[in-house]
């Protein structure tokens, strides 16, 4: 049965990624056992990019070992390439990724698709030929959601969602997306691993963001569940999120995520989520995590 929810991320296949990784960037036989496993428990979407270092190639393997199991790929553009020769460039991911279009084509960042406004027209003729579906956008903050409302020629929107980047931050604009019809899909679930650090680390992250991890902890402690149940579980209950991606580094953790999603959420736990407030919001961007601006 397919999992139409979840999306399988691959960053970590490629690179090594995210503040809570002990163990480094996925072996290649893992990445090939993770795909395996993604597919046979119903995933059917991968989100890749060109600048997650061979995750194309590991992709393509696996495809080309297992031409069944083909899965329906997302990929981005590199934030700081001109698209001169975009077309080629789609022709060269299809045949690394071994696959005959892609599910969606990504600018890296809001301030590509700036950058590159003047090459949407060709974008969208090279979508309506086939190359791929959709023509999307990978964001941060709710201004750049807000200005990709006004393009009608941008059909997929991904940005941050969690249990502390949430529905009080991101919601109305979220809701409005749906309503001018487009797809929304989600990212940093686990808010890149902070969420599982203990509150009392001394990871600068940890610390400014000690309050909200401690008010998580309470309600786990009530609910009796995990924090992997309570931060799925409280993404996909989201009616104004079509899919949701995770990335993992083992099987074992895509086995916990997957049983995780099945976690139903009650409307009253939804809403004491929803009442953690961060005011510093650069907080929740870890892009920003390496600079020096929280100190």
């Amino acid at each position: 049965m397919e999992n139409k929810k979840i999306i399988l991320g691959t960053v970590q296949m490629g690179l090594l990624y995210g503040i809570n990784n002990t163990t480094g960037r996925v072996a290649f036989d893992d990445s090939q056992n993770i795909l395996s496993n993604a597919y046979h428990a119903g995933i059917r979407i991968l989100d890749t990019a060109e600048t997650y270092g061979n995750a194309h190639q590991i992709i393509g393997d696996f495809h080309r070992v297992n031409p069944s199991n083909i899965f329906s790929v997302i990929t981005k553009i590199p934030p700081s390439d001109n698209l001169i020769d975009i077309e080629d460039r789609i022709v060269r991911y299809l045949n690394e990724l071994s696959v005959s279009h892609l599910e969606a084509l990504m600018f890296h960042s809001f301030q590509s698709y700036i950058n590159h406004k003047e090459s949407l027209a060709k974008l969208t003729k090279l979508k309506k030929d086939g190359f791929f579906k959709q023509l999307g956008v990978s964001i941060y903050t709710n201004n750049e959601l807000h200005a990709l409302l006004k393009d009608d020629e941008i059909d997929l929107i991904q940005l941050p969602f969690n249990l502390l980047d949430n529905f009080t931050i991101r919601g109305e604009l979220m809701l409005e997306a749906k309503r001018k019809g487009k797809t929304i899909h989600t990212r940093s679930a686990f808010l890149q691993g902070l969420l599982f650090k203990n509150p009392m680390d001394k990871h600068p992250m940890v610390q400014a963001l000690q309050h909200q991890l401690l008010t998580i902890q309470d309600i786990l402690s009530k609910q009796g569940t995990s924090m992997t149940s309570l931060a799925l579980g409280y993404c996909l209950s989201q009616s104004c999120i079509d899919q949701v991606l995770i990335g993992v580094d083992s099987v074992k953790q895509l086995e916990t995520n997957l049983e995780a999603s099945n976690y139903q959420i009650d409307k009253k736990l939804i809403q004491r989520i929803n009442e953690i407030q961060t005011d510093n919001l650069d907080l929740l961007n870890p892009s920003l995590w390496d600079m020096k601006v929280f100190n």
